[in-house]
């Protein structure tokens, strides 16, 4: 694939995206809400699109195919397992828009800093999500750089490609925050799971089909076909990788941000299902992927160059390898949108809001300016180079999972205590850097299993030492369950 080509096609794609964020501004000056929420006022078709294109990054097609391609089998159990976790959503997704709704939440932090009557659970929250999520940004803009040295053969380089990445996410953030964002999605996913799908196919035919691409694994590979997979997995290794992805969708504040943003419970069900279909048949291309490149291209260097290598080979017509390429970035960056987003607006909201007691248009002004300076952070980490994505993709969530026993004792438990969340988050956050930093691993088990059992243990034992705050407590709930939550969620799908 020549580096022209290539070239030419990201000047396309950035004008239509160019044009369609231009057109997705609001006649009036946007506020908090509106910027970095869209006035809570998304449907249900663009939310699900979005929710897809910012979840399935270029984690699916460079980072599960890459790991499909190093551990086999066991990738596809990983992601299937993350899959069964998306069932949250159907739990925890009508709670957050109706406490959303009710008290005017812009971010989770804020939300949970409400709940606890705590500032700093809030700032906590915060500060935690930056420190797990800029390294998860930081692997969407190496994506990004592997997929185009990888299909150019080396002819434009990583650097060029992480830099590229980085200037385009700061733009889209600009033009009109998430609205940008949101529309500019809506037309990637729908390229992205459309043509990638289609130069699965081709590729599989190219290798002889189904039968004959499983025969080739089989033969030359039989232990990527074996269960947990070939030496990269154990049973300890996936439980550490799963446990995190499994809270993946409750975790991630890039993710349940998004939960604040439906117009409506409908719209909430719409994106849920829109969002599964689209994430079933992702999964299935992205193992597809991995499994054809490993019996095409045996012993590359780099797990993560599968896809590049596939889409630079003469399996895939240039034409088809350059769109799927195309919308392979266009996910990181969502992603990386996402994220520069949801980061921007909790330090504005919750650290310099009850730092300096700002108001709303300085807290917008303060978001907005912190969105480069988010991108720069995580552009030095991507030019480290790290290997494998998909396992610091892992990293980044076994962090985050410090948040989930404060979250679900938010909605469920009315005995939490601020002291508990605290704890729980600071506690789990410095243990889990710890465990990665002494080589992830601790009496044998990785921070992956380790971080949910810490962080649950602290939010518990330190809530039951304190005292709740009662009144508090009983109005959120009372919010989340008022506006019909989880079973009207139910009725309208029944329906």
């Amino acid at each position: 694939m020549s580096a022209s080509l290539i070239w030419w096609s990201v000047v396309i794609y950035l004008a239509i995206s160019l044009l369609l964020a231009v057109l997705s501004r609001q006649a009036r000056a946007p506020d908090m809400a509106g910027y970095f929420l869209g006035n809570r006022q998304m449907n249900g078709v663009v939310s699900a699109l979005s929710y897809s294109a910012t979840t399935y990054s270029a984690f699916m097609m460079v980072g599960l195919a890459g790991l499909t391609y190093a551990g086999g089998v066991g990738a596809l159990g990983f992601e299937i397992v993350y899959f069964a976790g998306v069932s949250l959503v159907a739990v925890f997704g009508p709670r957050f828009w109706s406490v959303g709704k009710a008290f005017g939440f812009i971010t989770p932090s804020e939300m949970l800093g409400y709940r606890y009557a705590s500032k700093p659970v809030a700032m906590a929250v915060a500060l935690a999500s930056c420190v797990f999520l800029i390294p998860y940004a930081a692997v969407q803009l190496a994506g990004v750089g592997y997929l185009l040295e990888g299909t150019t053969q080396g002819a434009i380089g990583f650097s060029t490609g992480v830099v590229l990445a980085t200037a385009i996410a700061i733009a889209f953030s600009f033009i009109a925050g998430i609205r940008s964002v949101m529309w500019t999605d809506s037309l990637q996913a729908l390229v992205m799971i459309v043509v990638s799908t289609l130069v699965a196919w081709l590729v599989i035919q190219g290798l002889g089909g189904f039968g004959a691409l499983f025969d080739t694994l089989a033969n030359e590979h039989p232990e990527s076909l074996a269960v947990p997979g070939s030496g990269l997995f154990s049973f300890v290794t996936f439980l550490g990788l799963t446990i995190p992805w499994f809270f993946f969708s409750v975790s991630n504040p890039q993710v349940s941000q998004r939960l604040f943003m439906p117009s409506s419970m409908r719209a909430m069900r719409q994106m849920l299902i829109g969002f599964l279909v689209f994430g079933f048949v992702y999964t299935l291309v992205s193992v597809l992927w991995g499994f054809s490149a490993l019996a095409a291209f045996p012993g590359l260097e780099r797990a993560d160059l599968a896809t590049p290598t596939l889409l630079g080979s003469h399996y895939v017509p240039p034409i088809l390898g350059v769109v799927v390429m195309i919308g392979i970035m266009a996910a990181a960056v969502s992603t990386i949108d996402s994220i520069m987003l949801t980061l921007s607006s909790m330090l504005s909201r919750d650290v310099y809001a009850h730092l300096r007691g700002a108001s709303e248009t300085r807290q917008l002004r303060a978001g907005q300016a912190v969105i480069p300076i988010i991108a720069l952070v995580a552009l030095g980490f991507a030019e480290l180079e790290l290997d494998l994505i998909a396992m610091l993709s892992v990293a980044a969530s076994s962090g985050l999972v410090s948040m989930v026993p404060a979250i679900i004792g938010a909605f469920f438990w009315q005995r939490g205590t601020a002291a508990g969340a605290l704890v729980s988050i600071i506690g789990t956050s410095l243990f889990v850097l710890f465990v990665y930093a002494s080589g992830n691993a601790v009496l044998g088990l990785p921070a992956g299993i380790w971080g949910i059992v810490v962080s649950s243990g602290l939010f518990v034992g330190v809530s039951l030492l304190g005292r709740p705050p009662h009144e508090r407590a009983a109005a959120f709930l009372a919010a989340a369950q008022g506006a019909g939550a989880e079973d009207s969620l139910r009725q309208e799908s029944d329906g």
